[in-house]
């Protein structure tokens, strides 16, 4: 009667499955429209490949200690990532009364020490409060941030299976 619930094997691999499309869509916006990205759509690309390898190495363990650990580490990658595309989506929504461009991140990160690149990150540039793609009313950023928390909600359900299955299986 009742549907069994997908093996942790296949949940994990169809998260990085999913990160993976979205890396790869980003990409396309980047190098086939000519979307270049902000520096704060940058760190979230980070964090999509921090979630996917998280979500690779949960696809391939065995024990559910383990798994449970790295679920918790996947909710926290995704609390991060969504917390950039909050970030950036309140930007694009009440942008700042004095838009300047910034230097892109690399360039940052060249000439400036770690302790100031990241404020400056998280401040935004003229380029992070551009909305140059939407989809359902939705820029990237808020599509960004539905996927994380989407992420981070997968991860705390299955770590705590996890648990369960470690205690009681």
């Amino acid at each position: 009667m009742f549907l069994k619930p997908p093996p942790f094997r296949l949940v994990f691999g169809l998260i990085a499955l999913a990160c993976a499309a979205m890396l790869a869509f980003g990409l396309y916006l980047q190098h086939v429209e000519g979307l270049n990205p902000c520096p704060m759509c940058i760190v979230q690309r980070y964090a999509l490949m921090g979630v996917a390898l998280l979500a690779l190495l949960g696809a391939r363990l065995q024990r559910y200690g383990r798994m449970a650990v790295v679920a918790g580490l996947m909710t926290l990658m995704s609390g991060f990532g969504g917390f950039v595309a909050a970030r950036q989506s309140w930007l694009q929504w009440y942008p700042p009364e004095i838009v300047t461009c910034g230097r892109d991140l690399y360039g940052m990160i060249e000439n400036f020490p770690l302790q100031r690149v990241i404020p400056l990150v998280f401040k935004g540039s003229g380029d992070c409060t551009k909305v140059d793609w939407t989809f359902l009313g939705g820029s990237i950023a808020n599509w960004s941030f539905v996927c994380f928390v989407g992420f981070g909600l997968m991860g705390v359900v299955m770590a705590l299976k996890a648990l369960r299955q470690r205690r009681y299986g």
